[in-house]
């Protein structure tokens, strides 16, 4: 299944977080289970490592295979994320990714819910458009911002389905329909969705992709899940493409009536 983000193609519809891994190992081995082409780092948590001096997950990672994804999470503020943004396309220059201009956009200044501010994030969204970043903004399932930032110039939008971390699955069904259905931008599905069987339900509704962490690093066999997300954002993408057959109230029976023998 073939995701095309700025024109540029990739093999997955899955997109894979790096954090709350019990181990770096265990974050690569579900990393390649999961067959994803995006891995999306927070630049603040890996710079953080770096001034620690501790490993972190972009020196484990074969990037000759990978596209990074870098993020801008824990930024609360327009100019926080902007900064950020910028150090996150030079890490992406220093892994040989020299034309990485991707940026998930995160502003998020609430620490109970951890819910994207809309106002901020269309601030810097348009700041970081005109410095030609592929901005990929990460929001509510808001139509209408969704639709905002596509006019803007941002390359996919990326509602959430519920919380971050929450595993509560897709809680907010209609809006994501409809900012499917208004869509000329990819739309990414992002946080919330706990088990395959929701992401596959999310791209059942027509959505590009699906961007998930939590559900793989925190399940008992981190491996085993992120081959069953795998799996599950296939089946949907294909029974997407595939069309549903037409509901009714009534039945309609599978084998034909005609011919039958009356007693």
């Amino acid at each position: 299944m073939l995701l095309v983000i700025n024109e540029k193609n990739f093999a997955s519809c899955l997109m894979l977080g790096t954090g709350k891994y019990k181990s770096l190992k265990e974050a690569q081995e579900s990393i390649t289970a999961s067959g994803t082409s995006i891995v999306t780092v927070a630049i603040r948590r890996a710079q953080r490592a770096k001034v620690m001096g501790q490993s972190n997950l972009i020196d484990g990672l074969d990037w000759k295979k990978l596209w990074l994804l870098p993020n801008t999470a824990g930024c609360k503020t327009v100019e926080e994320a902007i900064r950020i943004a910028s150090l996150g396309k030079e890490i992406a220059k220093r892994l040989g990714q020299v034309n990485n201009n991707f940026i998930k956009l995160e502003v998020i200044p609430d620490p109970k819910y951890l819910l994207p501010d809309p106002i901020g994030t269309l601030k810097a969204a348009e700041y970081l458009v005109q410095k030609n970043f592929t901005v990929m903004p990460y929001i509510n399932a808001d139509p209408i911002l969704a639709k905002q930032l596509e006019n803007i110039g941002c390359s996919t939008v990326m509602p959430l389905a519920s919380p971050i971390g929450s595993g509560n699955g897709l809680q907010n069904k209609l809006n994501i329909q409809i900012i499917i259905e208004n869509s000329n931008i990819p739309v990414i599905v992002d946080a919330g969705i706990g088990t395959p069987s929701e992401a596959c339900c999310v791209m059942e509704l027509g959505a590009s992709g699906v961007l998930l962490n939590t559900a793989i690093a925190k399940s008992s066999k981190p491996q085993l899940m992120a081959e069953a997300m795998k799996k599950s954002v296939i089946s949907g993408r294909m029974a997407y493409l595939a069309g549903r057959m037409k509901q009714s109230l009534t039945a309609n029976a599978s084998s034909p009536t005609y011919g039958i023998l009356q007693s």
